[in-house]
């Protein structure tokens, strides 16, 4: 079950970049705190590298594909009407 944190006397500077933070991730200020915490906190954490090479073994996996500007253009309106 959640347990639920306050936090007092925060530096101005750490609340205006994780309030920065919030708004260009479009979460609130509680949630930015909480993917802070976890990032930091959790062991789950995977290299730049092993995200890379899972990319790169996904893209191989899928079937080859052409794609022309037309069809790029038609894929980006579709569902505008």
């Amino acid at each position: 079950m959640p347990t639920s944190l306050t936090l007092k006397n925060i530096p101005d500077a750490v609340y205006e970049r994780l309030k920065a933070a919030a708004e260009l991730h479009r979460r609130s200020l509680d949630s930015e705190a909480i993917v802070c915490l976890e990032s930091v906190l959790l062991p789950n954490r995977v290299a730049p590298s092993d995200r890379l090479a899972r990319a790169r073994e996904l893209r191989a996996s899928l079937p080859p594909m052409q794609l022309t500007a037309k069809d790029i253009n038609a894929a980006k309106r579709a569902g505008r009407k």
